[in-house]
């Protein structure tokens, strides 16, 4: 991957939380603004972890792109650590938040920090773009990831959803975006990586399409034949996607 160079006001602090689904580790992204420090998903309940996000600047205002518990499950302990720092999710009875963000396409902050629903991974996905004037950044939470792809994970997460989710960030962002994903390596062209997911998703569907035609008749089966050559670990993630895209399947007619 190519070297991602920030800008100065943001930095990411990864939680030593690593695995099949977290890849490296949450990636916990910092932002100093003129109101103090912005925390865009604080992560797991890592108190070291916490020490090394609140050594960047005392913070104002913490921000969750969803409700799974390596982006939030700590937020407890956060609360406590900041003194009380209010949290903002878009489900806060989901992630444990002290109330909603912001409706979609509302700004939240001076970096121009924009909320944007993105729901498809789970149903109350978003992604947060900041834009300084010199620098767009997309923090796309598990929306898109900096390597591999995320799980549609039914039946919280809808395909349908998914797909105009990717079609919303391939138009309300620029092409030269920075990729700041949930888990993975940034990525210096975010409209590139989104463009690699829809054609990623858009072959997994033939590929359900074609196993359902070849005779295969539960979510088990579809897995065993399209992701045959993927580590068994990660077959139960496979699997609710999979449901995810007969769900899909079965609306379309």
């Amino acid at each position: 991957m190519t070297d991602v160079v920030l800008p100065e006001w943001c930095r990411l602090v990864r939680a030593d939380n690593p695995g099949p689904m977290t890849l490296d580790g949450t990636n916990t992204y910092v932002l100093r603004t003129a109101d103090g420090t912005v925390v865009i998903d604080p992560g797991p309940w890592l108190e070291e972890h916490f020490d090394h996000v609140l050594a960047l600047g005392s913070v104002s205002l913490a921000l969750i792109t969803h409700h799974h518990a390596d982006h939030c499950g700590g937020i407890e302990l956060f609360r406590e650590l900041t003194g009380g720092a209010p949290v903002l999710a878009r489900d806060p009875a989901a992630s444990g938040a002290d109330a909603e963000l912001p409706a979609h396409g509302e700004r939240l902050d001076d970096l121009g920090l924009t909320v944007l629903d993105t729901p498809g991974h789970t149903a109350d996905s978003v992604s947060f773009v900041a834009d300084d004037g010199e620098s767009v950044l997309l923090f796309s939470g598990d929306t898109v990831l900096g390597r591999g792809t995320t799980i549609v994970s039914h039946p919280d997460g809808d395909l349908g959803d998914y797909l105009a989710s990717l079609e919303l960030l391939r138009t309300a962002v620029p092409g030269d975006a920075l990729l700041m994903p949930g888990h993975g390596p940034l990525r210096p062209r975010a409209a590139d990586v989104v463009d690699e997911y829809v054609a990623h998703r858009q072959q997994r569907i033939e590929q359900v399409r074609d196993a359902l035609g070849g005779g295969a008749r539960t979510a088990r089966d579809v897995v065993e034949v399209v992701y045959a050559d993927v580590d068994p670990v990660l077959w139960p993630a496979a699997e609710r996607t999979v449901e995810a895209t007969l769900a899909y399947l079965r609306a379309a007619g």
